[in-house]
């Protein structure tokens, strides 16, 4: 915004002393979840074409966000958003003077015209999406990237599957298995110390898809426990076309777990502090290991299958 916006032009004026609250059109303002990655149906317009001048202008000079309303600015005209209003302490962050409490409603009504592509656009979304629309769609695009789901380190690297599976067996030397049953054996030599820690995870590859299998200690109140558990490396919608089943055992007894694998959007400590998975008491478990009870020996069984 330039300094034509400063105090003492009376268009300016007129609209400081008549607060405006800009109504959303109802089709704007709500995209159920069914359409929400639908592209904007619309023929060729001129704002679709949105110039890096118009983009930055709606740009918070704080948080760098793109800034929704309310719009505030200072009484030379310099904008920053609602969230990082408190954060300078009404004071301009680029000229210092007092914000006070005025809305940069010309802004927003320039924003409110605008369409524009998803960011997620490089990612294979193709829709157009209204500019108060656009950040909800982009909260649920199923385009968006996906965090690595090893869960050993807090890993920040995201992206496509693709990219995400050769990651995990390249950096982080996950084995990776084809088919959809598994015996896989776990031993620890003292159980008795119990670690907020992956000790495994183990990549399948099945009806073209990718799962990863999780088993670790963790502490469960004041008792050690382990747990098992499959996550499914796309969206929930497509893990729910899954079912997997576990099962451990030993000394004539076994415990099965059956259930559908969980969606790599919901983190690996959420799946596991919601117990969604095959639990098995460190007891139990050591009974399970046989012998003098000092060292863990499980074997974990399971399988994947596609439902009809």
């Amino acid at each position: 915004m330039d300094t034509s916006m400063a105090s003492g032009n009376p268009f300016f004026d007129d609209l400081r002393s008549k607060p405006e609250v800009i109504d959303l059109p109802q089709n704007e303002d709500r995209l159920d979840s069914e359409s929400v990655n639908e592209p904007t149906q619309t023929t060729t317009k001129p704002n679709l074409i949105v110039s890096n001048n118009v983009r930055e202008l709606l740009e918070c000079p704080v948080c760098l966000n793109a800034m929704y309303p309310p719009i505030h600015q200072c009484l030379n005209g310099h904008t920053l958003c609602s969230g990082c209003k408190p954060r300078v302490h009404n004071r301009c962050p680029t000229c210092r003077h007092e914000l006070g409490n005025i809305r940069c409603l010309a802004l927003e009504k320039v924003a409110a015209s605008l369409e524009l592509p998803c960011k997620y656009q490089s990612y294979g979304c193709v829709g157009i999406y209204p500019y108060y629309s656009k950040l909800k769609h982009e909260s649920q695009c199923s385009y968006r990237p996906y965090s690595c789901p090893y869960a050993g380190s807090e890993c920040t690297v995201v992206g496509d599957i693709p990219f995400l599976v050769a990651h995990l067996k390249d950096d982080h030397k996950v084995d990776m298995h084809s088919g959809s049953t598994f015996n896989h054996r776990y031993v620890k030599s003292n159980p008795h110390e119990v670690e907020n820690a992956t000790w495994m995870l183990t990549v399948f590859s099945c009806f073209g898809q990718y799962f990863c299998l999780h088993f670790e200690a963790f502490q469960l109140g004041m008792a050690p426990v382990y747990i098992a558990f499959l996550r499914f490396m796309g969206d929930d919608n497509e893990a729910k076309n899954y079912s997997y089943s576990l099962e451990v055992g030993g000394n004539g007894r076994k415990l099965i777990w059956q259930g559908v694998p969980r969606s790599i959007r919901d983190s690996h400590r959420k799946v596991r502090d919601s117990f969604d998975g095959l639990i098995i008491q460190r007891n139990m478990a050591l009974f399970f290991s046989g012998g003098d009870r000092k060292e863990l020996k499980l074997r974990v069984t399971g399988r994947i299958w596609k439902e009809q």
